[in-house]
């Protein structure tokens, strides 16, 4: 009978909710966890609080957690319970309307793009974190043989004398004051060339450190879910601790104050200006990673009726917690270095790599025992990165996975990870060249920009118009025993998708070509970008195409209604959840005497709290578990 395939011996309790074949989270707690590491990363941390800061400070908060409220946890919820109920990747999601899998396959190329250049920001947090265990940071003084003479160090001998010399004086004798550290990162770290398209060599020891961060995702995820769920306990709860180590040692600094007031002072006129809004609704729609794939193949490998409507707003809220939190991290140093060179915090703060790998490092050298708390920062910075990098990994792994779909490939998975882990770190060579760091913003800005936001307003309008939402309320009922929260149900159908158009018309009007520092990249840098954004999204309409022309009908009309039409398997994964409109209309002989259940109007309701436990073959009862 069933529970005997579902992996349960006679006379024990029937494993209800678990899927043998796939495998679930070992517990709740490795769900969420997961989901935390996923969302919080680098942005956080290298994004969030400089946003803040730019944007009117404190006066950012309020525009920042309302577009959180409409469209952050919204969205989060809708592709939590969008993966769950289906128990599938990010392509069998899409029975539920199949001309529309192309979203799918767009999320998969946005996951292949954000994986590859993801990892080679973590393996310069790697190399970085290797020459800190040093007695002296390699980026303190201007003595090495990579310096040039504009370099001017926060702890040279020429800037002692400050009572003497007044700091805005020198910097107004040598225009061109330089770190050392910046110099170091882009004349050692980088040995930057000077244009995109002038590759020059590949730097041995990134690409050393890059094969490290690709062979330790791939170690982590060698048994899917299953050995990533155990790592996360560390990985996405380690970088609090290190944030909270940061934070006492920041705060204490003298000049802390300062850089905090420069993060939290509102200005509010600031908040009727469009842009704000823009950059607020941009920073949580990118933050949570919505669209990416990986919120819902995370959420399919939960059990059928996990409470998933909590987790979206535990993970949501944690994740912007911890971007407030960050901020205080990096500004109280950067008030404390601003304050030891005599400038505006406003000179100090920066935004991106270049506060990763310039200013916050530099920063580190006026502390005593700098390289302990360089060693905490990138360790930080690698374990950030790492829990969003297993979830990119995880997407593709299990979106091809899903789609093969034979006992064959289920059981050998781990060479499909290994398989990708290969590619992806063959494809990340380039990025490890002396022009890598230009080809890795130009991924940022193009690869993973404008597509993420018409895929996430699309995914919106294909459930809740063409599949319906009536129809998706009632699977959310059948899987959690209550219907999404009146809200929910209207920013569902309304409010979001209305805030993921508003981003998509402020970032093309915001639109300015990239630049790195003072380079301006060529057009045919700039073509290639638009190429890669059209990449993902391009497949949204070739597969719409594809499935109406493979459709049946004899007008285009009945074409396009069958390949709207949720195809019949799509529903619950195990048939002991397949009740009310799931339930097979006849039944095989194999299942028979299970699946014969008077098809109740009310068995919907009753399927989470059901009153009567079902009789398994076996004769022992299922208890319906749902942990609300």
């Amino acid at each position: 009978g069933i529970s005997l395939q579902n992996g349960a011996v006679p006379g024990e309790q029937g494993k209800q909710d678990k899927s043998v074949k796939r495998g679930n989270w070992g517990n709740q707690i490795e769900f969420v966890l997961t989901s935390v590491g996923y969302a919080v990363g680098l942005g956080n941390v290298w994004r969030f609080p400089y946003l803040c800061y730019r944007n009117g400070g404190g006066a950012f908060m309020f525009p920042y957690f309302i577009m959180l409220v409409f469209c952050g946890i919204p969205l989060f919820f809708m592709e939590l319970s969008f993966g769950q109920f289906a128990s599938q990747g990010c392509l069998g999601v899409w029975r539920v309307s199949p001309m529309f899998k192309g979203v799918g396959y767009g999320m998969m190329v946005v996951s292949t793009y954000i994986g590859i250049y993801y990892n080679v920001v973590i393996c310069i947090a790697f190399y970085y974190f290797f020459v800190s265990m040093t007695r002296v940071l390699p980026w303190t003084y201007c003595s090495n043989p990579w310096n040039t003479p504009d370099c001017a160090g926060v702890l040279d001998g020429n800037l002692s004398s400050r009572a003497a010399l007044n700091l805005t004086q020198l910097l107004n004798t040598t225009q061109k004051r330089t770190s050392p550290s910046e110099e170091y990162w882009r004349r050692y770290v980088l040995n930057l060339s000077d244009d995109i398209g002038n590759l020059g060599e590949v730097r041995l020891p990134l690409l050393g450190c890059l094969g490290v961060s690709w062979v330790v995702v791939f170690l982590c995820l060698i048994k899917g879910v299953k050995s990533s769920g155990k790592v996360v306990y560390f990985t996405a709860t380690f970088p609090y601790v290190v944030l909270t180590i940061l934070f006492v040692r920041g705060i204490t600094l003298e000049g802390a104050l300062t850089g905090i007031m420069y993060y939290l002072t509102p200005q509010w006129d600031k908040i009727l200006n469009a842009k704000v809004w823009g950059d607020a609704a941009s920073q949580i729609f990118y933050s949570l990673g919505c669209a990416w794939g990986g919120l819902i193949t995370m959420a399919s490998y939960n059990k059928f009726h996990n409470n998933c409507y909590r987790d979206s707003i535990i993970i949501s809220i944690t994740n912007c917690a911890t971007s407030v939190y960050a901020g205080f991290v990096i500004f109280s140093i950067l008030g404390f270095m601003a304050n030891h060179l005599g400038v505006d915090v406003s000179k100090v703060a920066d935004h991106g790599p270049g506060l990763a790998f310039v200013a916050y490092p530099e920063a580190l050298t006026l502390l005593p025992i700098s390289p302990l708390w360089s060693i905490l920062f990138f360790f930080m910075l690698i374990l950030l990165g790492l829990g969003t990098q297993f979830c990119l990994l995880e997407t593709l792994v299990t979106a091809i996975v899903d789609e093969v779909g034979n006992e064959w490939i289920i059981q050998r998975k781990t060479f499909v990870t290994l398989g990708v882990a290969v590619a992806g770190f063959l494809l990340g060579v380039p990025l490890t060249t002396q022009a890598g760091i230009y080809w890795l913003l130009l991924m940022d800005n193009y690869a993973a920009s404008f597509s993420l936001v018409v895929i996430s307003c699309i995914m919106c309008v294909a459930i809740m118009y063409i599949y319906g939402h009536r129809n998706y309320f009632k699977d959310i009922e059948m899987m959690l025993g209550f219907p999404p929260p009146l809200f929910f149900q209207i920013c569902w159908r309304f409010i979001s998708p209305a805030i993921i158009f508003f981003i998509l018309v402020f970032t093309v009007i915001q639109y300015r070509p990239i630049s790195y520092n003072d380079y301006v990249y060529p057009t045919w840098a700039i073509s290639i970008g638009f190429l890669m954004a059209l990449s993902s999204v391009i497949c949204i309409p070739i597969y719409a195409i594809y499935k109406v022309c493979r459709s049946e009908g004899d007008t285009l009309l009945e074409r396009l209604k069958n390949a709207t039409k949720a195809s019949k398997d799509w529903g619950p994964a195990l048939p002991e959840h397949r009740s009310g409109r799931y339930a097979p209309a006849f039944s095989p002989s194999t299942e028979s005497h299970l699946e014969v259940q008077p098809l109740q109007p009310e068995k919907g309701q009753s399927e989470a709290a059901a009153a009567s436990p079902v009789q398994g073959s076996n004769g022992s009862a299922h208890s319906q578990d749902s942990r609300l």
